[in-house]
């Protein structure tokens, strides 16, 4: 118990000294409710660089580039760190390219940006296949994820009854879990053939998760494309996985009138579209609510610094942003448990043997 706390006390420093908000914000002097909320808005965002401070007065910013590859006119690539955070326009090959809101745009040797009626930009923009800090973000949820479960597997292949070691130990529980507790209750005896998706799933989304409480500023579940994707492979297995009677559930149900089958079919029909579009939703909604929430308590310690003496303010920000914090990680676990529990009871109610079709 007694290393448990400490191990909190140090994330808890390591976590206030190392934020980039709390970095930038010492270094750059921010003091308004306008420049606090574009330090909170950047670090939520996807880039093309990860920020670790910057220097007002110098101009001068810290961290490290990510690559940058588009496709216009051939393949091309450089690092990011030739845009300087969007202050320089990058000339590759005859063609000019700028960095304007976390988008590339090509444009002139100006860097010229031309805008419709409504304000946005009206530039074109080239292929991009860039290395972000999503992506990156998924390469290392990725890689780590493949290591750990390929030492669980040789672990099971030297003895089915072999007791795992090292990462195998945290891992094995969750395993039995997702398997007892959302895939064979939900899905029934097909539940083997599923197993695999729920596992990567539910890994995967606690990992970025977790990865999205660490100081570098990953927001991978925060990003609405990538809780999209996810909730369009969970889309396509339980619907091309469905069975005969799924689909006649839907667009002709057994024991009802038939004015109230052409009445209820339609609804039926919607409601495989609003399944995923749930998941979707709610994964981004509450990532990123949480995100915003911490980066504002931390904003309160430059909000209020003129109102509040440095050490109330410091106090009051840590206590609040130490409480958000602890239930992030639940919410973390939370987040990865019902994405898992919804996916697995929507293909199980795909894949339901219906008693009047035996």
């Amino acid at each position: 118990m007694v290393s448990l706390k400490r191990a909190i006390l140090l994330f808890t420093v390591i976590f206030f000294t190392v934020n980039p908000f709390t970095v930038r914000a010492q270094a750059s002097e921010i003091s308004t409710p306008e420049e606090i909320d574009a330090y909170s808005q950047h670090h939520v965002k996807d880039d093309y660089y990860f920020s670790l401070f910057s220097h007002k007065e110098s101009g001068k910013h810290y961290g490290f580039a990510l690559p940058v590859i588009l496709i216009d006119n051939g393949l091309k690539v450089f690092s990011s760190a030739e845009f300087h955070h969007g202050d320089v326009v990058v000339e590759k090959e005859g063609q000019f390219y700028k960095l304007y809101h976390s988008k590339i745009y090509k444009t002139d040797a100006a860097g010229t940006i031309t805008y419709d009626e409504k304000g946005f930009p009206t530039n074109e923009k080239p292929w991009d296949f860039s290395i972000t800090k999503n992506v990156a973000g998924l390469i290392i949820a990725t890689i780590l994820l493949f290591w750990a479960f390929l030492s669980l597997a040789k672990t099971y292949k030297k003895s089915a009854n072999a007791i795992p070691t090292g990462m195998g130990r945290i891992l094995e529980p969750l395993v039995i879990y997702v398997r007892d507790e959302m895939a064979r209750p939900n899905i029934g005896h097909r539940y083997k053939e599923f197993m695999p998706y729920l596992l990567s799933v539910f890994f995967l989304i606690f990992l970025l998760n977790l990865m999205g409480l660490t100081p570098i500023g990953f927001n991978v579940t925060g990003n609405i494309t990538i809780t999209f994707g996810l909730a369009i492979v969970t889309f396509l297995i339980t619907n091309i996985k469905a069975n005969k009677g799924y689909w006649k559930h839907i667009f002709w149900m057994p024991g009802v009138p038939v004015p109230f089958k052409i009445l209820l079919a339609p609804i039926e029909l919607l409601g495989i579209f609003t399944k995923p579009f749930s998941l979707m939703l709610r994964l981004f909604a509450n990532m990123t609510a949480g995100h915003f929430v911490i980066m504002g308590f931390i904003a309160v310690i430059y909000l209020f610094q003129d109102q509040l003496t440095l050490g109330g303010s410091i106090g009051i920000s840590m206590l609040l942003t130490l409480i958000i914090f602890v239930l992030k990680l639940l919410v973390s676990f939370l987040q990865a448990f019902i994405f898992t529990m919804l996916s697995s009871l929507f293909i199980g109610m795909a894949v339901e043997e219906h008693p009047e079709h035996h």
